[in-house]
């Protein structure tokens, strides 16, 4: 049995063999479902190009719009978190997927300003609560000291949707006029049907906890379930132990203020890269969707070289700081090179889109080792909650720059100065935190601090 933040080259023949099949077994599916939310997100970007002349949508109602959905979406984080946590991952998932996928569609409904507002809200509404029930249904099925490398396949799903979601978005869009539909119209019905159809699956597909795992030889699943129990075991000797404590704790309150930062960058980036890239020439929305691929797929590639490092030297917090100074440095240079030339203000960019997407495993990393079961299910709707607060404020503050300032420059320096903020602090509120250093045979987030889960009455999960 492997103890508690043992590291990977630790974990003997059938602790490498079971976890390498887990990953084979759960992520592809896992990827799916979170390429698919990403898409329905921020495929608004693309449909911008030619709706907000359709349905007259100025710079600051598109991004009031586009940021609303964040709205929708911290309100009622926190309530569907409790809800997978008492009906099970497995059935939330496919509620939730269901349901967005419907919002999703319905967008081609929209008619103006007002409609764009309410249904960009319901479908955050909707959509709330699958991250964190992703994030914490990892945590059941891989050890704290191997999840970097599992979150950051689980990231993958952003810029990889970006990247295949923006050709596909700008071919859809040159179906102008198909069964007496705008291009947009279709772009949202076409990329929201796959939600239900996998919400229909998900129920068969997913399988709740590894002592469940049926797919596993019966010594793989004895290793894991007895790793993870272990895990668990470790962390119930300290503090207190219910959802609500998930809530009050101060490491839930901070991590939730630095994901704002993180955020703002990651939504400021992907719902205005589709107008930004298209300022850098005369371009088509089918060409401004192959442009788009580049910094996207550029920054895939990135993130798993990223996480996988993070993972063998178990710095997370500098590796998630580093990557924020990253990502600050290619927007402000984005900002500035806009006018000197399109592929020097591209490649700026790109280094931006892999330090926003790299940023993401190591960052969420730390909250989702600090803190496990029940409280983990409080803290992570919480931290993700709070945090996706900066999806409704910087697409919002970018599109009122550009409307005052008639360029993407002043918006891109003010994603620039938060991410760097936010990779300051962060360094110095995790740099000495024990779920900010997670090394080979080191018990990882465990102190006086720790917040086990209540297992005394336990969902089936």
């Amino acid at each position: 049995m492997t103890t508690y933040g043992q590291h990977a080259s630790d974990l003997g023949e059938v602790g490498e063999r079971t976890l390498r099949r887990v990953r084979r077994h759960i992520m592809p599916l896992i990827v799916l479902l979170y390429f698919i939310a990403y898409l329905d997100r921020n495929n608004v970007g693309f449909a911008k190009l030619t709706m907000s002349a359709d349905i007259g949508l100025s710079e600051a109602a598109y991004g009031l719009g586009a940021g609303i959905f964040f709205l929708g979406y911290a309100l009622l984080e926190i309530p569907s978190n409790a809800g997978m946590y008492r009906f099970g991952a497995r059935k939330w998932i496919a509620r939730i997927l269901i349901s967005w996928g419907i919002f999703a569609t319905a967008m081609a409904l929209v008619q103006g300003e007002t409609s764009y507002y309410v249904i960009r809200f319901l479908l955050g509404a909707a959509e709330a609560g699958f991250f964190p029930a992703i994030l914490f249904y990892l945590t059941l099925w891989f050890p704290a000291a191997q999840r970097v490398t599992v979150l950051g396949i689980f990231i993958l799903a952003q810029p990889i949707s970006n990247a295949l979601g923006a050709p596909v978005s700008g071919l859809i869009l040159l179906m102008d006029g198909v069964l007496g539909l705008q291009g947009w119209q279709w772009l949202f019905i076409l990329e929201g049907v796959p939600a239900i159809l996998l919400g229909c699956l998900t129920p068969f597909l997913m399988t709740d906890r590894p002592s469940h795992a049926r797919w596993l030889a019966d010594d793989e699943r004895a290793w894991l379930t007895q790793t993870m129990d272990a895990e668990l075991a470790h962390r119930q000797t300290h503090g207190p132990h219910h959802f609500l404590a998930g809530l009050k704790d101060s490491r839930t309150v901070a991590y939730s203020a630095l994901y704002f930062g993180l955020v703002c960058g990651i939504y400021g980036l992907a719902l205005w890269l589709p107008t930004i890239v298209s300022a850098l020439g005369d371009f088509s929305p089918t060409q401004v969707g192959f442009i788009v691929i580049i910094p996207y797929a550029i920054a895939a590639v990135w993130v798993y070289y990223w996480s996988r490092t993070s993972d063998r030297t178990g710095n997370r917090v500098l590796f998630a700081s580093i990557s924020m100074w990253m990502a600050a440095i290619g927007l402000l240079a984005s900002g500035f090179l806009l006018e000197v030339g399109p592929v020097l203000s591209l490649a700026a960019l790109t280094l931006a889109a892999m330090g926003i997407y790299s940023a993401i495993a190591p960052f969420l990393a730390m909250p989702s080792t600090a803190l496990v079961g029940a409280a983990a299910a409080a803290g992570l709707a919480m931290v993700n909650s709070l945090g996706n607060l900066g999806g409704f404020v910087a697409p919002y503050i970018v599109g009122v720059l550009k409307d005052a300032t008639g360029s993407s420059q002043s918006g891109l320096v003010f994603l620039a100065a938060v991410l760097a903020i936010t990779g300051v602090a962060t360094f110095l509120y995790a740099r000495r935190r024990p779920e900010g250093h997670v090394r080979p045979g080191t018990p990882a987030g465990v102190g006086e601090e720790a917040v086990p889960a209540d297992d005394s009455n336990p969902p089936s999960l």
